[in-house]
């Protein structure tokens, strides 16, 4: 039986803690959130909302891992240890995506239209 080492249990915490914070009055639901993912894209890649380069690369490699048929550890041949890599890297995926259509769609709340939120290469530089 495999043993929760740090990386699994910060995995649980992060996803237990997405999955709480999402679940609060005024929270936006699935389908915002689903909605969203195209915008979320095409703002991360126009540089309108950098921030979420990095973590949309990283969410892309992680699906492309759990539907390809390479594995780190293969189920054929481990069983139930198998699956254990496969279930951290989704439970990765569903926190990181409550976490970030979640920042992405406050940042569009608060964001004026058609213009990223100010960030220091955005400020006019001192007299």
């Amino acid at each position: 039986m495999p043993t929760l080492g740090p990386r699994r249990v910060a995995a649980f915490r992060a996803l237990w803690n997405a999955v709480s914070s999402s679940r609060r009055p005024g929270a936006p639901g699935l389908g915002d959130r689903l909605r969203a993912l195209p915008r979320l894209a095409t703002a991360a890649a126009s540089g309108r909302f950098p921030e979420a380069r990095g973590r949309l690369v990283l969410l892309l490699l992680a699906l492309a891992y759990l539907v390809s048929p390479v594995d780190l550890v293969p189920e054929a041949f481990l069983g139930l240890l198998g699956l254990t890599d496969d279930a951290v890297v989704a439970l990765w995926i569903g926190g990181t995506f409550l976490a970030e259509t979640d920042r992405f769609l406050s940042w569009e709340r608060t964001a004026a239209p058609g213009r990223s939120r100010p960030t220091v290469i955005d400020q006019p530089p001192p007299n």
